[in-house]
């Protein structure tokens, strides 16, 4: 059995029916986007779970070694060619305990929207994108698609259609 990422929880009302697990970036935690919460205008909404995980922390190549939060280690500036595979695996699997919770929850899988920032994004992409059921959507936040050239091959049909939004910033 996967231990669970440990993670801030929030709900917008009683017996939720929806869930967004939101994925921070690279040294943060998942105390970056709980605050919006409270910010967002739900009345009207079916009762939503948020999920904030905070990834485990790791050595950083790029950032000298340094142990901070992180979904995979950065190796260099060159994303592609030096990426870290079991790490992006092992943080995916972690992520799809965390929808599996959901499930268990009684959260359907086309209820639950995978949101991430930067290196969250990455990998709220690399697994939304193979999960083996269909998700409400994938909101990713100034980040790439990791492990790409596998996508073809490992992308599951079931998400084919899963709406996305995409955005970056030109400063990001």
């Amino acid at each position: 059995m996967t231990t669970l990422l440990p993670a801030i929880e929030m709900t917008s009302g009683p017996i939720p029916t929806a869930a967004v697990i939101w994925l921070h970036g690279l040294g943060a935690s998942g105390d970056d986007f709980a605050a919006i919460v409270p910010e967002l205008d739900l009345r009207g909404c079916p009762a939503i779970r948020f999920v904030f995980p905070h990834a485990p922390s790791i050595p950083v190549t790029i950032n000298g070694g340094y142990v901070m939060p992180a979904w995979y280690d950065i190796r260099g500036s060159d994303l592609i060619r030096r990426e870290d595979e079991a790490g992006i695996r092992q943080s995916a699997h972690a992520i799809e305990a965390l929808i599996a919770r959901e499930v268990q929850r009684g959260v359907q899988p086309r209820r639950i929207v995978l949101a991430g920032f930067s290196q969250g994004c990455a990998m709220v992409l690399h697994t939304g994108l193979r999960h083996a059921e269909p998700l409400a959507g994938i909101m990713a936040l100034s980040g790439y698609l990791p492990l790409a050239d596998r996508l073809a091959a490992e992308r599951h049909p079931a998400n084919q259609h899963t709406p996305i939004f995409m955005a970056h910033g030109s400063e990001d």
